[in-house]
């Protein structure tokens, strides 16, 4: 009978003897997930990285804590991955075969592991190092798992190997127990029970079963076992081979010991990352980065060399040519990806804001723009002036998204930038330039504001009036003055007309009050009714005002006035004495 055989039918026995736990299991399934990740973070960066440390620090954690619920723990090993009592929990399908570590036991000849309650994390790190091969002293370099764990014979870490399992003849006996007898599921308690009752047998003269004495150890394939296999490489070769490449360059990275070698491979990767860049795989570079910037931690022993290497690679990054390629790549590739560009943007210095705005304003979709705002938002909070120069671009949706990101971040010394292009072409622009310096400078001086009202575009004019109406600013008449003489004034909309005398009375108060007051008793045949207004809503702009001042002009248009004038101002100033008496 095959050793797979055997170690198949004694898993079964085994199961039927013990019931399932479903809370171990689900405990067991996140454990080995964390136990991917050490494994996977220690063998590319070593353990003296810290991200390896964290992953491993998590990964002992939860080893003892389920230690600690549930006693030992008890894998069984086959070609398809570990069984704990009858449910599979680390399969092969599910990982990549170079990372499958069930799949490296097996192969090993291990067939059950079991791990101990009272383990440290030096038993741990030593099963990882003999695992995977990764000792720094090169002690086990020729060794296979079986001989590196034997070589410390830890108690807290035990196997089951397939000699051992082969070496017991009675396979039948073991598997079909006595039914008084009850069954363990470990195999390391089959065997030693086996063993047990062949040293009776033999004490009491009764003879053995024919062993399997070929020394050749076989391995029988099932249909099923074949098919798996071919997922198996079908999957490794529909691998993508830059993740292939990278991971090599990682290894090198991290182990390479000879300073000219290291240095030849830091080389390599400028024309790595402009690869990746030309292609779109934002991922892949963001990995690549990420080993870059981590180096220095993980490797101490760089040279001031290979430092200066290291930097310029990250410089790099943010020149103008390799945005370019960014900007080629989004503009022109069809359903372009943007999985992980965010993050490699971010990674950029500073001294790539030029070349980003650039890139901003020649972003072809809103989507990418959006993101690029994003980034900019972080990347240039630090140096919001690289940022503000490009206000002064002829493009106006570079400048839109430039108003958003200075508006988002509310610098109140960004607004005499923004105050320079408040003549802007675009009235659009205009209009984001009154906004966003009203969220800058919500008070103070609204000189640079009052001109807009003259401007050709009403909406722009509208967006003026809204932060003088607040209150909050100031202006003299001198800056009203141009546009409430001029002749076409009496032609604009009522309600504009309106709102800018209460803007002008809300900016300006008693300096605009000679104004109104001529307005009040100005007489004339031409355009009498439009004049009317205008008296009007001075008289309207006055009664809001009530200083003595504002009251003085009305008591003079109350006595000089038309009748329609004398009439409403006598109604205003009781109305502004009303006030004055009400508590």
């Amino acid at each position: 009978m095959s050793e797979l055989k055997v170690a198949q039918q004694m898993m079964a026995a085994a199961v039927a003897a013990k019931p399932q736990a479903a809370p171990e299991v689900t405990s067991v399934v996140q454990l080995l997930k964390s136990l991917d990740r050490a494994s996977k973070n220690i063998r590319t960066f070593g353990f003296r990285n810290s991200v390896a440390q964290k992953f491993f620090s998590q990964f002992y954690t939860e080893l003892t804590t389920h230690l600690a619920r549930f006693d030992i723990l008890t894998f069984l090993v086959q070609r398809d991955g570990l069984y704990l009592h009858d449910q599979l929990v680390y399969s092969s399908q599910t990982t990549e075969a170079g990372e499958n570590f069930a799949f490296t036991l097996y192969s090993d000849g291990i067939r059950e592991l079991t791990l101990h309650p009272d383990i440290t994390e030096e038993d741990v790190l030593f099963f990882f190092e003999a695992l995977w091969n990764t000792s720094a002293t090169g002690e086990l370099e020729d060794d296979d798992i079986v001989t590196r764990l034997w070589t410390k014979n830890l108690p807290t870490i035990t196997i089951v190997t397939a000699d051992e399992v082969m070496k017991v003849s009675d396979t039948d006996t073991i598997l079909t127990p006595q039914a008084q007898t009850p069954l363990e599921a470990s195999l390391r308690d089959i065997l030693t029970d086996a063993r047990a009752a062949k040293v009776t047998d033999t004490q009491q003269g009764q003879p053995q079963k024919p062993r399997l004495t070929s020394g050749i150890m076989g391995y029988e394939v099932s249909e099923f076992e074949l098919a798996a296999l071919e997922r198996d490489i079908a999957a490794e070769s529909a691998r993508n081979s830059a993740s292939y490449v990278l991971e090599i360059f990682s290894a090198v990275l991290s182990s390479e010991r000879s300073p000219v070698l290291l240095s030849k491979v830091l080389d390599i990767y400028d024309g790595v990352l402009i690869s990746l860049f030309q292609g779109g795989h934002w991922r892949l570079a963001e990995q690549v980065l990420s080993l870059l910037g981590d180096a220095d931690a993980m490797r101490q022993d760089l040279t001031p060399e290979h430092r200066e290497k290291i930097n310029v690679l990250l410089e790099q990054i943010g020149k103008p040519e390799r945005v370019n390629l960014i900007e080629r790549y989004l503009n022109t590739t069809e359903e372009p990806s943007v999985d992980g560009l965010q993050s490699v943007l971010l990674m950029m210095k500073p001294s790539a804001i030029p070349a980003l705005c650039t890139l901003l304003g020649n972003l072809e979709y809103s989507t990418h723009q959006t993101l690029l705002c994003s980034v900019l938002s972080d990347l240039a909070k630090e140096a919001p002036d690289m940022l503000a120069r490009h206000l002064t671009n002829r493009n106006p949706a570079l400048v839109r998204n430039l108003l958003s990101i200075i508006a988002q971040w509310n610098i109140p010394s960004l607004a005499d930038s923004v105050e320079k292009i408040i003549r802007y072409p675009d009235p659009l622009i205009r209009r984001e330039v009154i906004r966003t310096l009203s969220t800058l400078r919500p008070s103070g001086s609204g000189a640079k504001i009052v001109p807009l009202l003259n401007d050709q575009d009403e909406a722009v004019r509208l967006a003026a009036l809204k932060p003088l109406l607040t209150g909050h600013y100031t202006a003299p008449f001198s800056i009203w003055e141009p546009i409430v003489t001029t002749e076409t004034f009496v032609e604009r909309p009522p309600a504009e007309r309106r709102n800018i005398f209460h803007a002008m009375r809300a900016t300006a108060g008693d300096d605009a009050v000679p104004f109104w007051r001529n307005s009040l008793t100005e007489w004339g045949w031409t355009n009498r009714k439009k004049k009317e207004e205008l008296a009007l809503l001075a008289i309207d702009a006055l009664g809001k005002l009530g200083t003595p001042a504002a009251q003085e002009a009305l008591q003079t248009g109350a006595d000089k006035g038309t009748a329609t004038i004398k009439k409403a101002c006598a109604t205003a100033l009781a109305n502004i004495t009303t006030h004055t008496d009400t508590p």
